[in-house]
């Protein structure tokens, strides 16, 4: 790898993340964390790699190195959990996932010997809940986001029951993935470093499908069975807490099962709760007024501050209480129904459905656009200058108001424009 430049391996590195529709907004914290993670060696030659999912021959010839030699550094990364390596009719295919969800957290599903993950914990801390820059950028930009929330199932009434379809239950995901992964909660074991954790169970991240495959056979995670993964969600039901995954129809790689003082997400959804930055359930608590004693264990275990006690306005007793949601910030959740002792919560569908996009692709390419970073998945290939060029070009035709857009596109010659968007692929 000697033809690879050493100089600013990290900066060239947090570019290339940068391209992905959820970036990695710099900070001094962040080269920290990077240079935890990679050599700079390494943050060099994945630098250079495609965002879209690639073979090592493709790589081999990008990087201009030997394939044998590739393969050993493409492995090694595989090995460590920052590329996911899939195989397919005897090809391994390899991946650099973003930041999150993705190699961040796998860094922090295992406990390991190979990094200090206290020191590397409280730099997770101090980039995503003291900074925020980067919680913004992921959660907080665009109208689709990368993950959404799964209703939780057991108090689903039978006319409830009626309204979710397969893709929005848990237990589904679990049912038809082709693999299934466990690991430690990147988010308590975060906070554990810290001195911040809860007391909810540690060993419950899970992941699906490829992702799956790839991190249990690279020891990030480990295999389950069905009936184990069933049984894991109900241990999240039971410490009510929330399921947050892929926002994705089809091949779900991840569900977090997130409480409201550790997990990104929930965090995220308080801290910027007007901008929708999770995707709801397309349910909505209701309460009954008649019957609730505002006892308050509903706003307790809401974990985005959406359910909330106000005056009950009984002149006989001023001091009543009852709940009353935020429909605004409220994701459906329904942890609120399940621990109301009154029974006085039910659901009701929102006025208007939730659209879920249909797989990881599909998404990608939406939010890609939602951000003005549509350049970066068709002209994918930044060693080559023409690739460079033209994403610089697109990437400022994409920023210009519609009417701007449509000349351009016109100067362009159109039709190569409306192709190239036609046929990206991620």
């Amino acid at each position: 790898m000697s033809h690879v430049t050493l100089k600013s391996g990290y900066t060239e590195l947090v570019d290339r993340l940068n391209r992905f529709p959820q970036g990695a907004p710099p900070s001094e914290t962040l080269y920290k964390i990077l240079s935890m993670l990679f050599s700079e060696r390494e943050a060099a030659v994945v630098a250079l790699l495609p965002i879209k999912p690639f073979t090592a021959p493709k790589a081999a010839r990008i990087l201009k190195m030997d394939l044998t030699e590739t393969r050993k550094v493409l492995d090694e990364l595989s090995s460590r959990a920052i590329l996911l390596d899939t195989e397919h009719d005897g090809e391994t295919t390899y991946i650099l996932p973003p930041p999150m969800a993705g190699f961040f957290e796998f860094s922090m599903m295992r406990l390991r010997g190979d990094v200090d993950q206290k020191v590397l914990g409280e730099l997770f801390y101090q980039y995503l809940n003291v900074e925020e820059d980067f919680i913004k950028a992921l959660f907080a930009t665009g109208e689709t986001q990368l993950g959404r929330t799964f209703v939780h199932e057991p108090v689903l009434s039978s006319e409830n029951a009626l309204h979710v379809l397969d893709y929005e239950r848990a237990s589904e995901v679990i049912k038809t993935a082709t693999h299934r992964g466990i690991g430690v909660c990147y988010c308590r074991h975060k906070m554990l470093h810290m001195g911040r954790n809860c007391d909810a169970p540690m060993e419950i991240c899970m992941t699906f499908n490829g992702c799956a495959e790839s991190l249990t056979r690279n020891g990030y995670a480990r295999l389950v069975d069905v009936s184990e993964g069933l049984d894991l969600l109900q241990q999240a039901y039971e410490h009510n807490l929330v399921q947050f995954g892929e926002n994705v129809r089809e091949g779900v790689n991840f569900i977090c099962n997130c409480c409201g003082c550790c997990c990104e997400a929930m965090i995220a959804a308080r801290k910027f709760g007007m901008l929708n930055p999770v995707h709801t359930t397309n349910f909505l608590p209701v309460v009954d007024e008649s019957t609730c004693n505002g006892c308050g264990k509903c706003a307790n275990a809401c974990p985005v501050e959406a359910m909330t006690l106000v005056s009950a306005n009984d002149a006989h007793n001023p001091k009543a209480r009852r709940a009353k949601v935020d429909e605004d910030l409220c994701l459906g959740c329904a942890v609120c129904v399940r621990t109301c002792p009154s029974k006085s919560l039910g659901l009701a569908s929102r006025p208007q459905r939730v659209l879920t996009p249909l797989n990881s692709a599909h998404r990608t390419i939406v939010m890609a656009i939602e951000r003005g970073d549509l350049q970066n998945l068709i002209f994918d290939n930044r060693v080559l200058w023409n690739h460079r060029a033209m994403a610089t070009v697109l990437g400022v035709i994409l920023r210009l108001p519609p009417i701007k857009q449509a000349m351009a596109s016109r100067q362009m010659k159109s039709r190569y424009l409306e192709w190239l968007i036609e046929n990206v692929k991620v």
